[in-house]
């Protein structure tokens, strides 16, 4: 585990760069706003991996599978995630 809060932030380059892509030309973000997002996002991740969690150990399972991140993605409330995520994976697996 972390050892500081700091620890579990993304690194600034790729928040940056994922920021980037996203957004037409000429937009920019603050400093602030990019250590806002990293911050929201390494929480978002917690949260996540710990329903996700939970969902794996009531299965008597230790190791968490993607589907276990599917169940917890849709008992959060964010099952409108679970089909363009499952399509990037598949895709990445063609790869």
């Amino acid at each position: 585990m972390a050892e500081r809060v700091e620890d579990l932030n993304l690194p600034n380059a790729i928040v940056t760069r994922i920021i980037k892509e996203c957004l037409p030309d000429g937009i920019n973000v603050s400093k602030e706003a990019r250590t806002a997002i990293a911050r929201a996002t390494s929480i978002y991740i917690l949260f996540i991996t710990s329903t996700a969690n939970n969902v794996a150990t009531q299965a008597s399972r230790k190791i968490i599978s993607t589907n276990d991140v599917f169940k917890a993605l849709e008992e959060k409330e964010f099952s409108s995630f679970v089909k363009p995520i499952q399509e990037t994976l598949e895709e990445f697996k063609k790869l």
